[in-house]
């Protein structure tokens, strides 16, 4: 991969690592589902303008819309705000890639292999660990159990919304900017109404009247620079390279999330949280590069 693609790369991986710290700005001003809604709603409009709609069954686009943009940012939003440190949150999200293939498994029939069920164990494990640690944030308070839920809904939303892309990828292919921006479409009303309902219209008008710089910025920042941008760009990488070289770049978006977190936001983690954070890590690890043990013996037989 040349230099260029390599600085690419790494761009995308920087901008979705900050992107828990610009939620976690956005949501000081705003309620989550109102923020999500905005976001959402940038990032249809204008682009459905300009970009081509999908080719796609509307029952599909209607299934990645309600997983991977509303299922996965309404729980990942309401866990932020709820008290889930942003670096944390980008660390435990990356369980979507344990979900994905267990529900590629029951569903497309795909095989898991013996280091992808290690890599689930070894990862379920610090899980476990990370819902007793505690020292959860720079306040000293413990890690609360239902932002963690949150956030692995979030991972679980987002998981099926692979599976839906697979589907769609596999039987209608499409351009990822369409699928992107058309798919942005689907979860605008539902997170307006979750808004309405939840929040309540007097919020919904304090928050528009009085829309803060900050706020303003993060939501540019996170239409425009984490979805746009950051889709754009890494659907074009994987167009051109084999999916093994550009796919474990994704383990430096917690890295990124976590050393963020502490220097903008100045959460800490507590020794035990570390320890929790390692056993995750080493989880993913395994799962993304166990299959090369097993190659290297081959070849070395």
């Amino acid at each position: 991969m040349p230099l260029k693609d390599r600085l690419l790369a790494l761009s995308v991986v920087i901008a979705w690592g900050l992107n828990f710290v610009i939620i976690k700005v956005g949501l000081h001003d705003m309620p989550p589902f109102l923020l999500a809604g905005l976001r959402f709603a940038l990032v249809a409009v204008p682009a459905v303008f300009v970009v081509k709609p999908p080719q796609v069954p509307f029952k599909w686009l209607l299934a990645y819309g309600m997983t991977i943009s509303f299922g996965q940012f309404a729980f990942l939003f309401l866990a932020i705000k709820l008290g889930m440190p942003a670096g944390i949150a980008s660390l435990v999200l990356q369980a979507q890639a344990f979900f994905t293939m267990l529900f590629a498994g029951v569903l497309l029939g795909e095989k898991l292999k013996w280091y992808h069920l290690a890599g689930m164990l070894v990862a379920g494990v610090g899980m476990l660990l990370l819902a007793q640690a505690g020292q959860g944030s720079r306040q000293g308070e413990s890690l609360p159990l239902l932002p963690l839920l949150l956030t692995l809904g979030a991972a679980l939303s987002w998981s099926l919304g692979n599976i839906s892309n697979k589907v769609i990828a596999t039987k209608y292919p499409t351009p990822v900017m369409s699928l992107v921006v058309w798919g942005a479409l689907i979860p605008v009303l539902p997170f307006f109404l979750c808004s309405w309902l939840f929040e309540g219209p007097e919020v919904i008008q304090h928050s528009l009247v009085n829309l803060s710089v900050q706020t303003a910025l993060s939501l540019v920042y996170l239409a425009f620079f984490a979805t746009l941008y950051g889709y754009a760009v890494w659907g074009n990488l994987l167009k051109r390279y084999e999916t093994w070289r550009v796919a474990p770049l994704t383990l430096l978006v917690p890295v990124v999330g976590l050393a963020s977190a502490a220097a903008l936001l100045g959460e800490t983690l507590s020794v035990a949280q570390v320890g929790s954070v390692a056993v995750i890590v080493v989880g993913l690890l395994l799962n993304m590069f166990g299959g090369l043990i097993g190659r290297r013996r081959q070849a070395h037989a």
